[in-house]
């Protein structure tokens, strides 16, 4: 941590905390008594001026993903042209073996097979694992709710009344009810506020353009 503070000091912190740390022409670094508690009130600055963005890459632990008959984190790293860095050490070690038996389960479900030069996914199989955990998430609902479920498609239009949010391993959705039947379809943040009052989307793609209100009035969030 000590060295990371002198790093950020010696570039573009180094001018903002000037008098810090300073070298003499023999090579001898002098270090002010007080640099541990400037260092720190700079990088306080610097968070607040710069906060650190976190995004949930999954709500489900690494060992439930292994086995978890539904769409991943880790497989949407697989079929990803820019995969994240995982470092071979401590917590990156357990993703990468999670990687690895992930690998093997997708391989005994028939999604791809295993070559010499690795094991390519299809595209389509985090659509197809998603859909899967849907509809056996939406078989339960259709019991508790006493109502059918009707699966929403690409172009439809989705009008009703929004009553929750479903967290699945695939991802949240949004539980919309209607007059005889009920859907799942993408959650956005625009329905966060929106519970109990009747909204109106269209989907596009694996996403959905809602409105809010009645009469399909209101703001449009895609």
């Amino acid at each position: 941590m000590y060295a990371a503070s002198c790093a950020e000091c010696s570039d573009d912190g180094q001018r903002r905390t000037s008098g810090i740390v300073e070298r003499e022409p023999t090579g001898r670094w002098i270090i002010a008594p007080d640099h541990l508690a400037r260092v720190s009130a700079h990088e306080t600055a610097r968070l607040r001026d710069r906060p650190v963005a976190i995004t949930l890459l999954s709500s489900q632990p690494l060992d439930r993903l292994v086995d978890a008959d539904a769409a991943t984190w880790i497989d949407r790293e697989l079929i990803s042209a820019a995969p994240e860095a995982v470092r071979d050490a401590g917590f990156g070690r357990e993703v990468r073996e999670a990687q690895a038996r992930r690998r093997q389960w997708l391989v005994a479900q028939g999604f791809a097979e295993e070559a010499g030069g690795g094991t390519p996914f299809p595209k389509s199989m985090v659509a197809v694992l998603q859909r899967r955990e849907l509809l056996r998430v939406a078989g339960q609902l259709s019991d508790e709710l006493k109502v059918p479920f009707r699966e929403a498609a690409e172009g439809d239009r989705v009008e009703g009344r929004y009553r929750r949010p479903v967290d699945l391993v695939s991802g949240r959705f949004a539980l919309i009810e209607r007059s005889r039947d009920f859907t799942l379809v993408p959650w956005r943040p625009v329905l966060e506020r929106q519970v109990g009052k009747s909204v109106s989307g269209l989907i596009r793609g694996d996403g959905i353009s809602w409105s809010i209100g009645r009469g399909r009035s209101g703001p449009g969030i895609s």
